[in-house]
């Protein structure tokens, strides 16, 4: 399945819900399915600066893509986290960068979200396109 695939699938999934406490429900059942995150990968090479909770992000290369690892010490934004690993990881670094998260605006995530919640969301999909880049 493509990124643009994913977020297809994405929105057709919220679209079963009626309201905002349901989809919040939805994201914080997401991230609490996330896989495990090491204790000692919790190190300040893959914090995230710029989000309200602690967040980290661990990249790895694997066949030409990139697979990205996350955890958050916050159901919500664990949650939040889950969604991008859905739409991002283990992507070639040209489908990342030619796959914008359009699914933020479809979604209303961009006007249901807090300012601090929203800021650390595209502090976050900053960090993965900033990988992305970099490969």
């Amino acid at each position: 399945m493509s990124a643009q695939e994913a977020q297809q699938e994405l929105l057709e999934e919220f679209e079963m819900f009626d309201n905002w406490m349901d989809r919040y429900q939805y994201i914080i059942d997401l991230g609490k399915a996330l896989p495990a995150f090491p204790d000692e990968w919790k190190t300040a090479e893959y914090i995230i600066e710029g989000c309200q909770s602690q967040v980290w992000i661990r990249p790895d290369i694997r066949d030409g893509r990139i697979h990205l690892d996350a955890i958050s010490d916050a159901a919500i934004v664990s949650g939040l986290i889950a969604i991008l690993l859905r739409i991002y990881s283990d992507r070639t670094s040209e489908e990342i960068l030619n796959t914008p998260p359009e699914f933020l605006k479809e979604l209303g995530l961009d006007k249901h979200l807090s300012p601090t919640r929203s800021n650390g969301l595209h502090a976050m999909l900053e960090r993965i396109f900033a990988l992305a880049k970099a490969q």
